[in-house]
Parts: structure tokens; sequence; C-alpha cells
């Protein structure tokens, strides 16, 4: 599979994504030559949209790079954290935290969760010109062949290199450092999802820019503002920022429908009255400050009441024929006309949110043992703030997982909805793994202290010294002081662990040199004896759509041991015997349940031999009542 991956990368080129759609979608605008016809394009258009030769684009150095990095498909693999995951508390959980780049995670997940998140919110790097940011990705692309998959001049190509291997913190580099992550974070978004984005001055008109060429201008649906702190003017140089922002777009504002919060019960307390419609208070109808209309009604002793309205005539007269309004006579001999006024379905969220409605940034990490571990993390009253918007059931991405704050807060979230009847959320937590040791040897002032703690607190516990151990400690902390306050509460507070893990070079190296058409070549080293078995599976079931919760099952076949799931079987051990595969095709004709259309192979524990008569003999399927036609993947 690696092997594949790196063959397909190789031809990867800047808008591949793109084209991928339009022949999924337009196949008869592409010529036999692959050429693409754009005029037959713009009649598939012209009668639904109207096409314009002018507007205006975001363009920055990288850009055309930044595309083709979200094109490139990952060659890391998924490595089971497997001690931790056999625990009782995470054996089922649906809550799962991965230690690697980003990039690589998101990548991941779109094999099995495109298409399928709700809510997404990452707290990047504010890119404040300091060390705070800097771009630095793992490609190896030489100036030359830049120059030819970009179309670029070598000057530009080597100005590109020097953005990601210089640690830049310009605004191109961070740019360039979003876009691919904001473009897959899009394809994981549900129809009606949408994603919060943290960011302070120094990014937030140009993230604006960028989330507009992502996902539509359209598709934004407010930038709040919000007040982070009180004071500090003594120190300003012009102007004391008091203040972050939340950009909030989401997929599909067709889709997206409208985002409500849960009222308080104190706010509820008022509509008192229920019918078959809902619960609603009599409300007065006549106003003074109010957009009003003014018109007579009639008061039942024939009185003409003339006033300034809050409801126009019309709906007035239909309210009046469903019983929504009545009018009363008052101690002063005077009438009052009241409706109905319902419940709506939620309150709007406000586009200001205010200092005094948080807690200090560092109270939720003290309150667990882990003050001074990390640099000014969100507040988990604020996640779950934001939480309000989803109904429940839904997974929740935190991609820039920093100190899980995310993940306590969707935790902390679902008691109440569990306690209320609710369906509670799910996470994932995505976190680079980064080492705290060299933190501390290359920075100084706040950000080395911060290391220290952070490694004081990691040695406590037995921890290595990389800051997602941070992150992991902090749930495992909050999840027991959730359980110690709420001992009867039914709620999954547990977490799978995964890591991303990089083929070493040699490994690569071995698999480029294995011929699988010859029969006597085989190799020592590859992805199973260098991570194990578990880790191949996890990665071929993430990769095939199953996600990371899935266990499949260990069918035995005449002593070897397969793994089924669905439409696939999974044949990864050596020692295929022919025996083995004679029950696999018995298994096929006389189970009438057991149908998986691909029979997954890892190519390197297979002689050719063994590949050539398990092929023959599940071509034989097509012959019986099943007519099977089966799919044989060997993957490298």
């Amino acid at each position: 599979m690696i092997k594949d991956i790196i063959e397909k990368n190789n031809d990867v080129n800047p808008g591949n994504r793109e084209m991928q759609i339009l022949r999924e979608y337009f196949p008869a605008c592409f010529q036999k030559d692959g050429s693409f016809d754009m005029k037959r394009f713009r009649e598939y258009l012209n009668d639904k949209v109207t096409v314009s030769n002018e507007g205006y684009e975001l363009r920055f150095l990288g850009k055309n790079y930044a595309r083709m990095v979200a094109s490139l498909d990952t060659t890391t693999v998924i490595v089971p954290d497997e001690e931790h995951n056999l625990k009782p508390e995470n054996r089922d959980s649906e809550n799962f935290y991965i230690s690697g780049d980003n990039l690589d995670g998101l990548k991941h997940l779109l094999k099995s969760y495109a298409r399928s998140v709700k809510c997404i919110y990452i707290d990047p790097p504010y890119n404040t010109g300091t060390d705070d940011f800097s771009y630095n990705d793992n490609f190896h692309f030489t100036t030359e062949e830049l120059v030819i998959k970009l179309s670029i001049s070598e000057e530009q190509a080597q100005r590109i290199l020097n953005l990601t291997k210089s640690r830049s913190a310009s605004h191109s580099a961070w740019l360039m450092y979003m876009y691919p992550r904001l473009v897959l974070a899009r394809d994981l978004l549900s129809k009606d999802g949408f994603i919060l984005i943290s960011i302070d001055d120094n990014e937030q008109s140009q993230l604006q820019l960028l989330c507009d060429d992502i996902f539509g201008q359209e598709n934004h649906l407010a930038t709040i503002a919000r007040r982070t702190k009180s004071g500090g003017g003594s120190a300003a140089d012009a102007f004391a920022i008091e203040h972050d922002y939340i950009c909030v777009y989401c997929k599909d504002e067709k889709e997206a429908g409208k985002l409500f919060m849960p009222f308080s019960e104190d706010y509820l307390k008022r509509y008192s009255e229920e019918d078959e419609f809902g619960r609603y208070f009599w409300d007065t109808m006549e106003r003074s400050s109010t957009k009003t209309r003014p018109y007579c009604i009639t008061a039942p002793d024939g009185t003409q009441l003339s006033g300034k309205w809050f409801r126009s005539q019309k709906r007035f007269e239909a309210d009046l024929k469903k019983g929504d309004i009545r009018i009363l006579r008052k101690q002063d001999g005077t009438w009052s006309v009241q409706f109905k006024q319902r419940l709506a379905k939620g309150k709007k969220m406000r586009s200001l949110l205010y200092e005094n409605e948080f807690k200090s940034y560092s109270d939720d990490l003290n309150e667990l043992g882990l003050g001074g571990t990390f640099t000014y993390p969100k507040t988990v009253y604020l996640i779950k703030y934001l939480l309000q918007l989803l109904n429940g059931g839904d997974t929740i991405i935190d991609f820039f997982s920093g100190s899980a704050t995310t993940a306590q807060a969707v935790m902390e979230d679902n008691i109440s909805r569990v306690k209320n009847g609710g369906e509670p959320n799910k996470y994932i937590m995505i976190q680079i793994p980064q080492n705290l040791d060299e933190t501390v040897e290359l920075r100084s002032g706040d950000a080395r202290t911060v290391a220290e703690n952070a490694i004081r607190v990691l040695d406590s516990v037995g921890r290595v010294h990389t800051l997602d151990q941070i992150g992991i400690e902090r749930i495992i902390r909050a999840a027991k002081k959730i359980q110690t306050e709420n001992p009867d509460l039914e709620i999954d507070l547990g977490f799978k662990h995964f890591t991303l893990s990089e083929p070493s070079a040699s490994l690569i190296d071995e698999m480029y040199s294995f011929d699988p058409s010859d029969i006597m070549f085989t190799i020592q080293n590859n992805i199973m004896n260098q991570f194990g078995l578990s880790t191949v599976l996890v990665t071929w079931l993430e990769r095939d759509g199953y996600g990371l919760a899935t266990e499949p099952e260990v069918v035995n076949l005449a002593g070897y041991e397969a793994y089924y799931i669905d439409k696939h079987i999974y044949l990864l051990n050596q020692g295929l015997s022919v025996d083995a595969i004679d029950a696999l095709i018995v298994k096929y004709e006389t189970e009438g349940t057991f149908n998986p259309e691909n029979v997954v192979i890892f190519g390197y524990n297979f002689l050719w031999t063994e590949l050539e008569n398990l092929q023959v003999n599940l071509k034989r399927l097509k012959n019986t009542d099943k007519n099977l036609r089966i799919n044989f993947d060997v993957r490298y």
C-alpha cells in the first residue's frame, strides 16, 4: 500500500482533486486527448448560474503548492496504542486521540469520515511574528520538481521551498500551511456541518479571505469577537488588544439551516402554558418602540381599538381564527389585545462574547493539576458554549488539539445531555507530538518555562516528553474528575489512542526493490515487520471506510487466521496453505451471509504461487449460485 501511494503521489499536480470532481460529474466535457472543453462546460451552467469574467481571488506565494499538498496521499500508518486501547474504559469508546501531523491525520480520516462530521473547532497558531508559528513540512521536493509540477520559475520554486524549510512566519507561509488543512476539513464536513476557527488580528483578515476561497463567501455565517482580557494598556504600543475572533463557516448555507442554542431554565419559566403546538405565554400586541403597524381592532363590545400593533393586520386576523388572540378588559375598563408568544426553536448565538462570561484560561488546567503546562489554552467554558449549537449524536473534530480543551468540553457537555435524555457527542483530537526537550533547548522565556513545567508533569506520570502527552493526561484526569462527581452517570469517558508513523527510508528502499513477479524473490523488512499486524489492519480498515472503532471478525480457515468485515476479508499472515484456500472457497459457497467482495492481501507475505492459486480458485465463484465477482486486491 505504501509503495502504491508513493507511486501515485508522483503523478499529483495542483488541481488533481478538482479535476477528479469534474471528471465524475462532467465527463462529456473531456476530449479523448484529456483536454477540457470549456465551451461545453459553460453550456451546462448558463441556465443555472451566471458565469462571470470579473471578480477577485486570494493570491499568495505557494498557493498552487498548497493545492498540490492537499491532493497528496499520506504515507503514514496508524499505530494503535494497544495497551491503552484495551483498558476497560477505552475498549468500546468512540472517542479518538491521534498523535501525529494533522495534515496526515485529516487525510486518513477522509477515508472513513468524509461528509459526515457536523462540527470542527480549531485554534491554529496565530502567527504573531515570533516562534509561535513556523511552517516546516515533511515533504522533500527539489527545486526542479516544483518547477515542473507547478509550472513556475526556479526562483519562485526556491522561494516556496525556503518558506517550507526555514521556519518562516510570513503571511504567505501561514496561508500555505493552513490552505490544505482547511480544504481537507471542508471535505470532512457534512452538508449541514460548520467549522469554527479561533484567530487574532495578525491573520484574521487573511483567514477570512482564505475561507471565502475554500468554503465560499456565501457560507460565511459570522465572525465572532471574543473579549479575552481586561487591561494591559500600559504595555501596549498603540491599542490595548482585549479580544480575538472566531470565524464561523458552514459547508452549505442551504443545508445548514438555522443554528440555535438551547434556552436557559430561567428563560423557559416564562413560557408557562402549552397547547398542541407547544409552549407559549400571552404577550401584549400593542408596542411603542418596535416596528409597529397601525390599524383598528374591534373589541368584544364593538369598541374600535386603534393602536400600534406588534403584528400585521393579516397575521392578526389569521391568529384570531386559530384562537391565538385574546382581547381582555383591564381593571380600568380599557381593552388589552394579547397574542400567544410561542417558544422559538432556540436562541441565536451572539456575535460578541464578553470576558466576564469566561474563566481565566489557566483555571481549567490548574483544577487538574496541570497548571503552567500550556500557553494560553482556550477555556472549557468557551468550547461548551459553542457546542450548544449541536443537537447531539454528532462528531466534533479538533485537529489543533493542543491541551485537549475540546475533548474535556465535549465530555462535560455530554453530562447535561445524557441527564436530560439527549444523545452525547463524540470527539476526534489530532495533535502533533512536539518534542518538549527540543523546546527547552531552543526557546527562552515563557515558552521554555512552560515546556519545563510540562516535562515535570510528564515525568511524574511516566510519559514521554511530547506535547500530545499533555493532552492525553488532561483527558484522563478530566474523565476521572467527571466520574468522581457523577458516579451513577453512564457516559463514554474513554478514548482510543493512535499514533501516525512514517516508514523508515531503508524500509521504503527495500519495498521498491521487491519484485512481485519474481517467484523466488521475497523481502525480510516490510511494514508488518516494523509496525506489527494490528497497525496494517487498522490502517487498511480506516482506508477502506470502516473508521477507527471497527473490530473485524477473526475467521479461521483451516488454521489460517483471516480478518473479515462487511465487504472485505483481509489476508495478512504468512502461510496461506492449499487447505486454507479451500476453506475460504467453501465458506463463500456454503454460508449465505458471507459475501465479501474484496479479498485484500498483504503482498509481501505471500509467494507468487500462493497468490496464483488463490486467484484461480476465487474465479470459480463466478460460476456458483452466488455468481460472485471478487476483487483481488494485492497491496504493497
